[in-house]
């Protein structure tokens, strides 16, 4: 674990694994804190990376993937993402943008990288940007039921701003993508769909 600057740090005194399936598994530690203090700690460990992917078309259209989240039982509109695998981040994404969208992109650009709560699971996430689009039939899975709409970036952003979108990844990518735009730091071609 890293250590704080003071060189204090958690130190784990047991763990137990509480359960494992095929996406996450569940680890519980009797530990002591950076301060002393004996507690205990659940800690999600996530097999897979998160990969999100903001797609821009010559146009300025983006694709938002509407679909009922588990979870918390609610209809969410997110940009395409899912698992992915750590030894193949943008061969992932590729997937998951044709099984979500129907498109391919011709263009890739990593420009996120982030942990997603991490006070409990280390799940980790890497957002793309994909231009140069083309268009197919979508391939979702068969759990899926996914609704597409395509709207103007700068919409999307507005969304994400707003609390329309909530989804934590999708919103970080949206005004990440636009700050970056903001400051001259993506190619041209995209920037000017954020401006």
């Amino acid at each position: 674990m890293k250590e704080r600057q003071d060189g204090a740090a958690w130190q784990v005194v047991e763990t137990r694994e509480i359960y494992d399936n095929p996406w996450i598994r569940i680890t519980e530690h009797d530990v002591v804190d950076p301060n002393g203090n004996p507690g205990l700690y659940g800690v999600v460990r996530v097999h897979g990376l998160a990969v999100g992917i903001l797609p821009v078309d010559d146009g300025g259209m983006t694709w938002l993937v509407g679909q009922q989240r588990f979870p918390r039982g609610y209809y969410s509109w997110e940009l395409p993402e899912g698992g992915g695998s750590f030894d193949d981040p943008q061969g992932s994404a590729e997937r998951e943008l044709l099984e979500e969208t129907g498109l391919k992109a011709g263009a890739w650009q990593e420009f996120l990288r982030m942990d997603l709560s991490n006070a409990i699971t280390d799940e980790q996430a890497i957002g793309y940007l994909a231009w140069d689009l083309k268009e197919g039939a979508a391939q979702p899975e068969a759990c899926e039921r996914l609704e597409l709409r395509r709207v103007p970036v700068r919409d999307a952003v507005a969304m994400a701003l707003s609390g329309e979108i909530v989804d934590a990844f999708s919103q970080t990518m949206l005004l990440k993508a636009d700050a970056l735009a903001r400051r001259g730091a993506l190619p041209a071609g995209l920037a000017q769909h954020f401006i």
